[in-house]
């Protein structure tokens, strides 16, 4: 496998040279329109701020980038103790896979199933995955999916994913600067023929840029969606012999092909998904489809003949590629030669039993709620910021008792109730233990206590260092 990742290393640095190219030939392009008076200092000038802000986006996606994506995609980090047969199904995957550190786990609050991996140093990355994922999957598609992801990360996919998105988004970011820019640049033309000045601004010279601006970050789209295409099909014969059982990820493409979406998730982490989340239900032969993945039902196709071949490897895996697609293998004589043909392996008899509500307590458990448990069996979910003691369940009208308090609520710190405050400079709300009176924070309120008016209960407030 090591060949292989030096290959997708190497071919992944050439296709992230080209976006640099592209990026700081478009820089120089927007400096010449906002300089018309000298087309030749405007484009120094352009080159240079593109060289210094793709080190600032690179420097910041190096230390960051992982961070970044999954705070953009809204995931949530699931712990061993709230969510265990996940957490085991990812264990057994990077212990298959070889890896040295284990992977973050994360949830995506969201009824479409789908999932992707990030990270850009080994010791630090992630899979992430949506709630619709987890419940609709059973434990081998669920299995196949994380050796999927484990694969990106073990080919270090992440890494050159995660550089060229952030190029992406830097020429992306630059095409609507410059659109939006000719207006002020021709304007300014016009005050400088007005006064008698040089008429900058050649409308060829302009029309060229706007010609940039425009097929710019097609092109970079283009560039960006090379390195994921293939490298689709090598996660999928990875996964397939980390996990001894192709049918079990073939039948999660299956799945996920049809409820794939993601509302919220942006056209530059999109191409990160197993499935991209912008393209459910379209048609996979259409040129957008396409454009961003390889179609499914091939990737489908190969996967179910490799399991009733009974034989899983990389060679077979490769064999199986080229008579479907037509074309040259993904593997080098020397990755073929150093793999070792296993027996495909039973179905799992072990059932994956978290439910839709186990999900969702989950999630609003690690944004600071907390969950209480009536009698009746009914579940009292409550905000970081209430601070009550007690609370009357809705379904049987008893007391129920709240006990251990989240840092960013109330504490009871012996006989005192305690509030830390998350941030003194904005507007804090909690309710009292009694039910019956909220105190009102404003970024102004610098006092030590405050008393109810109802109950006279007396909360101390703290501030954060």
């Amino acid at each position: 496998m090591w060949e292989l990742i030096r290959i997708n290393k190497r071919k992944s640095l050439f296709v992230l040279i080209l976006m640099f190219i592209l990026m700081v030939s478009f820089a120089g392009a927007v400096g010449a329109g906002f300089y018309p008076e000298n087309y030749l200092t405007g484009i120094l000038w352009g080159a240079f701020i593109g060289v210094i802000l793709w080190a600032v986006q690179a420097a910041v996606a190096y230390f960051a980038g992982d961070d970044i994506v999954l705070h953009f995609n809204m995931a949530v980090v699931v712990t061993p103790e709230s969510y265990p047969q996940l957490y085991n199904i990812v264990e057994e995957m990077k212990i298959a896979a070889g890896l040295a550190v284990m992977p973050e786990i994360y949830i995506i609050e969201s009824p479409g199933l789908n999932a992707f991996a990030t990270g850009i140093r080994s010791e630090k990355t992630a899979i992430c995955v949506t709630r619709g994922l987890v419940e609709n999957l059973n434990r081998d598609e669920i299995q196949g999916v994380i050796a999927h992801e484990m694969s990106h990360i073990l080919n270090r996919d992440v890494l050159f994913m995660t550089f060229a998105g952030v190029m992406l988004g830097t020429i992306t970011m630059l095409s609507h600067v410059m659109l939006r820019g000719t207006a002020f640049t021709n304007s300014n033309n016009r005050r400088s023929r007005k006064k008698g000045g040089l008429p900058g601004g050649h409308p060829i010279v302009i029309l060229i840029i706007l010609l940039f601006a425009i097929v710019a970050p097609i092109l970079a789209r283009i560039f960006y969606f090379t390195i994921s295409k293939k490298r689709e099909y090598l996660a999928d014969a990875s996964a397939a012999r980390l996990t001894r059982y192709p049918i079990g990820l073939a039948s999660a493409l299956e799945k996920i092909a049809k409820h794939s979406s993601v509302d919220f998730v942006s056209k530059i982490t999109a191409p990160m998904f197993i499935v991209n989340p912008h393209f459910a239900g379209v048609d996979e032969d259409s040129l957008f489809s396409a454009s961003t993945h390889p179609p499914i039902y091939k990737r489908i196709a190969i996967l179910t003949q490799l399991q009733h071949g009974g034989k899983v490897s990389l060679e077979n895996y490769q064999k199986l590629y080229e008579k479907e697609l037509s074309t040259s293998g993904l593997f080098s004589k020397t990755t073929l030669e150093s793999d070792k043909s296993e027996a495909v392996r039973a179905e799992s008899t072990e059932k994956f039993t978290e439910s839709r509500t186990d999900v969702a307590d989950i999630i609003l458990a690690n944004t600071g709620f907390k969950i209480v448990t009536c009698e009746c069996g009914l579940k009292i979910k409550l905000p970081p910021s209430d601070i009550r003691m007690k609370v009357v369940c809705p379904r049987c009208r008893k007391e129920v008792s709240v006990s251990g308090r989240s840092a960013a609520a109330a504490e009871n710190d012996g006989d005192e109730l305690v509030f830390r405050r998350k941030n003194k400079n904005s507007w804090e709300s909690f309710p009292c233990q009694c039910g019956n009176f909220t105190f009102q924070l404003s970024p102004l309120f610098r006092g030590t206590y405050v008393v109810c008016k109802r109950c006279k209960t007396k909360v101390k407030i703290e501030y954060p260092e």
